[in-house]
């Protein structure tokens, strides 16, 4: 599992001319899955999320957590987070799990999220062309692969 976080002011998916998911400050996060990945990595890799100190403190030090500020999260599905560029020009995405056991880890994934204490959890759609906007406040971002936790 892998996670592309980007600190936000604000965030905000589109499908169709309509917005699905948007956020204020927080997290927005592009998440995909590879082969052998499984629910088993949901609590370690949200834990990261939420205690992550990225967010700063009156002396402008990363020092606050998601939590610490209340802050909202967008979840992304992005399976080229798996593409592979080792051979030729096109990347390679069969390192990527496969799309309809994807979506379940997601969907499952986002279930997860929500049970946990954000005060926002919004999402884009699973296999859509999605137009994604944010503000990268910093900027920050950051890469979370669940192989090396």
């Amino acid at each position: 599992m892998r996670i592309i976080l980007q600190r936000v002011s604000q965030a905000s998916v589109v499908v169709d001319e309509q917005v699905i998911g948007q956020i204020n400050q927080g997290l927005m996060c592009l998440i995909g899955f590879g082969s052998g990945d499984s629910e088993r990595l949901f609590e370690p890799m949200l834990q990261k999320l939420i205690n992550m100190r990225i967010f700063e403190n009156e002396q402008g030090r990363f020092d606050k957590s998601l939590l610490d500020i209340e802050g909202e999260l967008l979840l992304v599905p992005q399976f080229t987070l798996y593409a592979d560029l080792k051979k030729g020009r096109r990347p390679d995405f069969t390192g990527a799990l496969a799309p309809d056991q994807a979506k379940a880890l997601f969907d499952s994934f986002v279930a997860f999220a929500h049970r946990s204490p954000f005060k926002k959890v919004a999402t884009g759609q699973f296999g859509a062309n999605m137009q994604v906007s944010l503000i990268n406040v910093g900027p920050v971002t950051i890469t979370i692969d669940s192989a090396l936790l």
